[in-house]
């Protein structure tokens, strides 16, 4: 008896060709870059005004040397976001592309071999 899951069907029909982007996609996309460099170009040099920020947008009340971490911690996320974006911008297709045509080799040689 040949089995086949409901997924390996859907998709053996299917044009492996990327579909265009959804404008809520390339929303999301576009604020998943202007947020880091936004916090980047924003984020004072001083730990002094940092503290005085958050003071003057939240009420609380912070020291200059918790200020000090709250600064390198943003400084260190906002890089590390940026860099994952870069790297998804540079290799992303590359590896998109190669999932796909490993899942439809799989699917067929799991099919020929039943």
């Amino acid at each position: 008896m040949n089995m086949q899951h409901c997924c390996q069907t859907a998709t053996r029909g299917r044009d492996t060709a990327r579909q265009p982007a959804s404008g809520w996609r390339r929303g999301r996309e576009v604020v998943g870059w202007i947020v880091p460099g936004a916090a980047l170009a924003l984020l004072p040099k001083c730990p002094a005004c940092l503290a005085a920020y958050v003071a003057l947008f939240s009420g609380i009340g912070i020291s200059v040397s918790t200020a000090a971490y709250l600064r390198m911690s943003l400084l260190i996320l906002s890089v590390t976001a940026l860099l994952c974006l870069t790297l998804k911008y540079l290799f992303g297709s590359r590896a998109d592309s190669v999932g796909v045509n490993n899942s439809n080799s799989n699917s067929d040689s799991n099919s020929n071999s039943n």
